[in-house]
């Protein structure tokens, strides 16, 4: 069999052995981390602020509010930023602080201009209103587990300057919530997990945790506004410092409820925008995520070699999303019948999104139109 090998069949040979021990090492490495476990309380706990920026109405978005007032901590105030006086959700906020009034909570109003991000500029006055050192941003539709606070203390060591959280969807209804949740937790989560364990960690915008004085001495909120996503600015003020960027173990869930296959791919084209746009060098090798690739690689040394090209395919298949499966199961995610279909729709439009990311430049993001175009004009 090895004589009738040509360089390119050797050369496919040697990608796809590459691509698969790296899927599965980042699988064995995020199945670690984001098992559930209970977390190892810190000794000092200091006072905490919370700012959530609401806009509109979720899925599921008067449950995921309610978790911000049954934390199990002792210090801590809630500060809910609207935009819009307006806004739907002020009357969702407005009933869980009436009925939750032994937490210090507070609804801000009011848009601050200060850059093209909407998200932050929705923040702003949170940050500034905020009464103590360590201020969490966390995004409406996160679950805060009743530790939350304690989980984000937990993560950081004396390098870091930011602990988040990515996305790890939960409670999918549909067939298409079902494929989100395989993009964000046995891809993107997977991902994220394993770049951090490799060092180079990189800030996601559901959950970011700072201590205050780090981002004043960088600028302060506002210089969160030179990407136009806050996240990749985060990244880059706190690698700049010298610093950490660091993941909670484990992450903290995203309830869906039902999508459409439009809401999926608007938020997939979205995020690869901003990322080619805020990290091009990170984001060119993308274009080889998924099993797609790898397994055209295996066709092609099959065919090569004489064997099967259809069995081979299908039995490193098996073996490829297999092992994702092990992974959602081991983190206690998400895990349909129809996760193979799903993980494998996801694999054949990562290289189009990639595409996308190249040749993309605007999206909405909650009916503002947003773009990553560097022309245009300051707000």
């Amino acid at each position: 069999m090895a004589e009738h090998m040509t360089a390119s069949a050797v050369a496919a040979a040697s990608f796809c052995g590459c691509t698969f021990v790296l899927h599965i090492v980042s699988i064995i490495v995020a199945a670690w981390r984001c098992r559930p476990r209970p977390v190892e309380s810190p000794v000092v706990l200091p006072p905490v602020s919370i700012v959530r920026p609401i806009c509109g109405l979720d899925n599921f978005l008067e449950e995921t509010l309610r978790t911000s007032f049954e934390l199990v901590y002792p210090t801590y105030e809630l500060v809910f930023c609207v935009a819009s006086a307006r806004d739907p959700a002020i009357a969702i906020v407005q009933g869980l602080m009436a009925t939750h009034p032994q937490v210090r909570a507070r609804l801000l109003v009011g848009d601050d201009r200060l850059s093209h991000n909407p998200k932050l500029n929705n923040c702003v006055k949170g940050w500034r209103a905020a009464q103590y050192g360590w201020i969490a941003m966390a995004d409406s539709n996160v679950l805060m587990p009743p530790d939350y606070i304690q989980r984000l203390l937990a993560a950081w060591k004396p390098d870091t300057g930011l602990v988040c959280s990515p996305p790890v969807g939960c409670r999918p209804i549909g067939f298409w919530a079902g494929l989100e949740c395989a993009f964000l937790n046995t891809y993107q989560v997977r991902a994220q997990y394993f770049a951090d364990t490799l060092g180079l960690g990189f800030a996601q915008g559901k959950t970011m945790f700072w201590r205050r004085a780090d981002l004043e001495a960088a600028g302060g909120i506002g210089a969160l506004g030179a990407e136009i996503a806050e996240d990749a600015a985060s990244t880059k003020i706190v690698r700049t410092a010298g610093l950490r960027v660091r993941l909670t173990e484990p992450p903290f869930g995203q309830p869906l409820g039902r999508r459409d296959i439009t809401e999926v791919w608007r938020r997939q084209t979205r995020w690869a925008r901003l990322r080619r746009s805020c990290f091009p060098l990170y984001f060119a090798p993308e274009i080889l995520g998924g099993a797609v690739f790898p397994l055209i690689a295996a066709g092609y040394v099959a065919d090569v070699v004489g064997i099967s090209v259809f069995g081979t395919i299908v039995a490193l298949s098996f073996v490829w999303y297999g092992a994702e499966a092990m992974l959602a199961k081991a983190a206690r995610w998400h895990l349909a019948p129809l996760y193979p279909l799903h993980a494998l729709l996801r694999d054949l439009l990562l290289p189009a999104l990639w595409v996308d990311g190249w040749i993309g430049t605007d999206f909405v993001w909650r009916g503002h139109q947003m773009s990553v175009a560097t022309d245009v004009p300051a707000p």
